[in-house]
């Protein structure tokens, strides 16, 4: 008997809203995740009852289970839901783990990805030490200790500049990805090639009346190499701090998630295939040097599915920073050709929890539409952390 694949067989995400200012301001994680979790069972054509557990990334919202919420709240009671959290990676994790659970026969159909609400995620109140009744407010839950070198509330220095530092990367490099991240994104957005991807949202406005969100909000069509080059260094006190708002991700709100289904189920019930995950990894380093944990996460990962860099048709490295991608190809001699060739971070934006799905999703259509092959979603995760997925779209499942 042939050995079981964990094979993708739907997927679906919300549009990414600006966070506080955007579309999605008022919808909360909860929601998001309800509509992805929702429309993805619809599209994989499995019944709720086949549905064995929902796994969901999210960040700093607060505790509670959004994963088990989101299979009430859809109409499917009867599937246990996990939440879990490993900062910007958590859903390329969540992807990963429900793959595992797959290919071992423990379960045969799992919904997986993450949900992000910058926007209403809850801002906590901590006690300071050695007091009473002394709050720091507006505190979130730190992925590492504080430190001068590596700030656990500030990952334009951990991920940002010291990978730039470390790589001496300049300023006009990473311009120029975040410049060409957003003409990819919107390039990729006029063409359709994010329609079929994404679910629209029935978003709730400070007004009460609710709009119909289908887009993306983040991208920018009037960014120009004049304006990226004009704005001023987020620390403009560190000497040669090249890090700019410019050529940072954005602070986004959406979710996205995928059915991953075992090939055997996936036969049986005549599904089509999206795509087979062939290996997942995850990899840490010193937090200050969070950004290039990526560097080592994609040989690991690619050691695992048995490839090389030049096996790969696609990519999806994160711009959480621009530093992170440029990094990544100098290093590991990746064409920056065929990275994030319809926006990152940078462009289309960067709601934590639910960006490794959104990555995954948005790299199986692109290569079906290019037919088929091997891509690779990484990205690094606060506190040093980093997470990689390939997966594999064969040629006869491409558009």
């Amino acid at each position: 008997m042939s050995a079981i694949e964990a094979v993708i067989v739907a997927g679906a995400r919300t549009p990414v809203g600006t966070s506080f200012k955007g579309t999605l301001r008022d919808t909360t994680a909860m929601e998001l995740a309800e509509v992805v979790v929702s429309e993805v069972q619809k599209r994989s054509g499995l019944a709720p009852s086949q549905v064995d557990d929902i796994i969901l990334a999210e960040s700093n919202y607060g505790g509670g289970d959004v994963a088990r919420y989101a299979a009430v709240v859809t109409g499917m009671p009867q599937v246990p839901g996990q939440s879990l959290n490993r900062h910007c990676a958590g859903s390329l994790t969540a992807i990963g783990n429900a793959a595992g659970q797959i290919i071992s026969g423990a379960e045969r159909a799992i919904i997986a990805g993450g949900t992000q609400s910058v926007s209403t995620s809850p801002m906590q109140a901590f006690r300071t030490p050695g007091t009473v009744d002394q709050f720091t407010e507006k505190w979130l839950p730190p992925t590492h200790p504080d430190s001068p070198e590596a700030p656990n509330m500030d990952m334009s220095i951990t991920v940002g500049w010291n990978t730039a530092a470390a790589l001496d990367l300049t300023r006009e490099e990473m311009d120029a990805w975040a410049l060409r991240s957003h003409q990819r994104a919107v390039a990729a957005i006029d063409s359709g090639a994010f329609v079929d991807e994404i679910v629209p949202v029935s978003a709730r406005q400070q007004d009460g009346t609710f709009v119909d969100f289908t887009t993306d909000e983040h991208p920018r069509r009037d960014t120009t190499a004049e304006r990226l080059a004009g704005l001023k260094p987020i620390h403009p006190e560190i000497e040669g701090f090249s890090i700019t708002a410019g050529n940072s991700s954005g602070v986004n709100d959406a979710a996205a998630a995928v059915m991953v289904v075992g090939s055997d189920l996936a036969a049986a019930e005549d599904l089509t295939v999206l795509a087979t995950v062939k290996a997942w990894a995850a990899s840490a380093v010193e937090p200050a040097q969070t950004g290039l944990a990526v560097l080592d996460v994609i040989p690991k990962v690619l050691d695992r599915a048995g490839i090389g860099v030049a096996d790969v048709a696609l990519w999806e490295i994160n711009e959480a920073f621009a530093s992170v991608p440029v990094a990544a190809c100098k290093k590991l001699g990746i064409s920056e050709d065929v990275v994030n060739v319809l926006g990152s971070g940078c462009s289309i934006g960067h709601p934590v929890a639910a960006s490794g799905a959104r990555m995954i999703l948005s790299l199986t259509n692109e290569l079906r539409r290019r037919g088929g092959g091997y891509g690779v979603a990484a990205m690094c995760a606060g506190g040093g952390q980093a997470g990689a997925v390939v997966i594999e779209v064969p040629a006869s499942a491409a558009e």
